[in-house]
């Protein structure tokens, strides 16, 4: 395993561990409450973290800060500059859990210029975007992303969705069909199929006071990788780790829908599934999905939970001839 595959490894196995975590954590406190900073100076360090990651990212034409219902969400918008991108509708990014807009960086120069981009900060989590009336349900979740689509003044998008953000962007196309033009399920966590029983028992050691060499097995244990690969420090990593660390966040957890909830999904909808180590559900979760009908199912050799970075090549050719196929 090279070095960038073992840090999107990583990655993959911190933003699912703090999942569990939240979860747990709702179990003990289930009284709704808002995503907060503990403390203002880990809400610096946190911000120092993201802006280096971001720094790496092209730059975008324009920063919104959009007020919603449960408070005001950062969408960094990338203009389409191709003179051929006239009738191409614009997509839409959700980022998994603790990631944020800066884990697209991987791909969004194979996206941006052939048409409009537009990758957000989830409201209720670390990043950019500020909560500000609690969630009572998941399905809140599609309010804030149906008010932002709609503040931004765009009728028709292509979603795509990576593990939380894909849970996300389901619970919004179930919603608010008409908006979505298709749905793009990258790893989506708990929609399809609950998550592998020996996570949440290796997630356990990460809410008790165990000593660190204890966590990062546990760690190294979910994702299928030596202790030290858990250790190894990025950029992304230590942004992640500052957002874990320091925000409260207010998740709740997606549940698994329904035969006639997926069958009602009337959009072309595409799912991508990890071949190790998926935390979607893997050939379990492939073969419910094709069985559903769904209009594409995937299931890609050699990647992991962080299939988006991964699999950034072959991805960002796919992706752009599957929402051509579909823009209408």
């Amino acid at each position: 395993m090279g070095r960038g595959r073992r840090i999107l490894t990583i990655l993959a196995v911190l933003v699912v561990a703090w999942l569990v975590v939240d979860k747990v954590v709702s179990l003990v406190a289930p009284d709704p409450v808002v995503g907060h900073w503990r403390s203002l100076q880990g809400r610096e360090s946190y911000r120092a973290a993201y802006d280096a990651v971001l720094a790496t990212l092209p730059a975008p034409s324009t920063v919104h800060d959009i007020a919603v219902e449960h408070g005001s969400v950062r969408v960094y918008e990338w203009r389409a500059t191709d003179p051929a991108s006239a009738g191409r509708l614009p997509v839409v990014l959700l980022p998994g859990i603790r990631s944020g807009a800066p884990m697209w960086g991987e791909n969004l120069e194979r996206w941006i210029g052939d048409r409009t981009v537009y990758a957000m900060d989830a409201i209720g989590d670390s990043g950019m975007s500020i909560q500000s009336v609690p969630f009572t349900s998941f399905d809140d979740q599609a309010t804030w992303v149906e008010q932002v689509l709609a503040a931004l003044g765009r009728d028709r998008v292509h979603v795509v969705g990576h593990s939380f953000g894909a849970a996300i962007a389901t619970s919004h196309a179930l919603a608010h069909p008409g908006r979505v033009a298709s749905l793009t399920l990258l790893e989506p966590v708990l929609v399809l199929h609950g998550l592998p029983v020996s996570t949440y028992l290796w997630s356990t050691l990460l809410l008790l006071p165990a000593p660190q060499s204890w966590k990062d097995r546990a760690l190294a244990e979910i994702g299928g990788v030596t202790v030290e690969e858990v250790r190894e420090r990025t950029p992304m990593s230590e942004m992640i780790d500052q957002g874990a660390r320091h925000y409260a966040a207010v998740t709740l957890v997606p549940r698994t829908l329904t035969d006639d909830e997926w069958r009602s999904l009337r959009m072309p909808v595409r799912i991508d599934i990890a071949g190790e180590r998926s935390l979607a559900g893997g050939a379990e979760a492939a073969a419910r999905a094709r069985a559903l009908g769904v209009d594409q199912v995937t299931v890609r050799p050699g990647t992991t939970h962080s299939l988006p970075m991964q699999d950034a090549a072959l991805l960002g050719p796919e992706l752009e001839r599957y929402w051509s196929g579909h823009d209408r």
